[in-house]
């Protein structure tokens, strides 16, 4: 049976887990095609909600270091 999908899931963490469920069931190549691309259509917007979520936090970290007056994220050398 294919992951119900909802419009927006509650945390990152909820996100990853959905993804992590796609990937297995697609993984296992059970699925009929239709399920499949439509578990594969989720999985993107999953993806996407992370990456998305990822960047933000990101952006997030190098606001809070910059009005600490550390040196912003974009700068640091490695």
């Amino acid at each position: 049976m294919a992951v119900k999908k909802t419009d927006k899931p509650a945390s990152f963490e909820v996100a990853i887990e959905q993804l992590e469920q796609i990937v297995q069931q697609l993984e296992k190549g059970e699925l009929p095609l239709a399920d499949a691309l439509t578990a594969f259509k989720d999985g993107v917007e999953l993806s996407q909600f992370c990456q998305k979520t990822l960047v933000e936090a990101e952006q997030t970290v190098a606001k809070m270091m910059t009005e600490t007056g550390e040196v912003p994220l974009d700068e640091v050398k490695a």
